[in-house]
């Protein structure tokens, strides 16, 4: 089942609800307007159903995941300003036709209700939840994030650690959030799970965007100033967007093949299939590795 674990689509009621809105995050027209990023031009092209169906098959996926993109912030506005979005977000997602499948979102302004919420979106059909980076950074972000965590172990779902918010930085050019800020929180977020929130989640399965930020790739400075080295943990997956072959094959070398899956955070990158020297290697990739994120299982 050849599957990408990391889209974004935004169904049209979803829009028209960001249209709605004067504070960041808003859209002007197509016009893209977050707190901490330049003005972005949405092409309508890359929310279009059929379209995005039709590319989906040319890819050759069984399985597209699609979430919610998590720099527009949505998840830690006031729950009055959440609740709607989030609500056109994923009755909009989960009535996308074959091959999408959808990642939940919370409130993370509301945490009393925000568990109830998660287990409502996962019986709905959600394949797992979606939390951005920046809720994730240390032990306070995993011990506040635990309910939410604690409903995906009883269902057996996975998360996916996403890029959050970029904060402002005046005289950057436009590529900067993507690979300051972005790459920051992931690699961040990677530490902390090892250091916080494996041992209170220890049956959690958890993907990190993005290479987690590369941050496997600090095994040797990690094990020289005390952390150890320890074993591959294959419940910790790695999605592959943004990023090619020379990437890929070291994160490879660092924690093995197993736990490596596609992801093309697609309509903002292309897929790649990195060259890793077997046809197996993009299997293991596309679709062994997916199923095993998703459904969980021994390597």
């Amino acid at each position: 089942m050849p599957t990408d674990v990391h889209q974004h689509i935004w169904p049209p009621a979803f829009v028209e609800l960001l249209r709605t809105r004067t504070a960041p995050p808003y859209l002007d027209g197509w016009t893209l307007r977050l707190t901490g990023e330049p003005p972005y031009e949405v092409d309508p092209a890359d929310h279009d159903v059929t379209a995005r169906t039709a590319l989906a098959q040319a890819d050759g996926l069984d399985l597209a995941l699609v979430s919610l993109s998590s720099p527009l912030g949505i998840e830690h506005l006031p729950p009055a300003e959440a609740a709607p979005l989030l609500a056109a977000f994923h009755d909009g997602a989960l009535a996308l036709p074959a091959p999408f499948g959808v990642w939940a979102s919370p409130c993370l302004s509301g945490p009393e209700t925000a568990p109830d919420a998660v287990e409502r979106e996962l019986r709905r059909g959600c394949a797992g939840l979606q939390l951005p980076a920046t809720a994730l950074l240390d032990a306070a972000g995993w011990d506040f994030c635990a309910p939410l965590l604690d409903v995906l172990t009883r269902h057996d779902k996975p998360l996916f650690v996403h890029p959050g918010t970029a904060p402002p930085t005046p005289d950057t050019p436009p590529w900067w959030p993507a690979l300051v800020p972005y790459v920051h929180q992931m690699h961040a977020s990677w530490f902390a799970f090892r250091a916080f929130g494996r041992a209170r989640h220890p049956r959690l399965r958890v993907c990190f965007a993005a290479l987690a930020g590369l941050a496997p790739l600090h095994g040797e400075r990690f094990a020289a100033r005390g952390g150890g080295r320890g074993e591959v943990d294959f419940d910790a997956f790695y999605e592959t967007s943004s990023y090619g072959t020379r990437a890929v094959d070291a994160l490879v070398r660092a924690v093995g093949i197993d736990v490596v899956v596609s992801g093309s955070d697609r309509p903002y990158a292309s897929p790649t299939a990195p060259d890793l020297g077997a046809a197996a290697a993009v299997h293991a990739l596309r679709t062994v590795n997916p199923a095993r994120l998703l459904k969980g299982a021994t390597p």
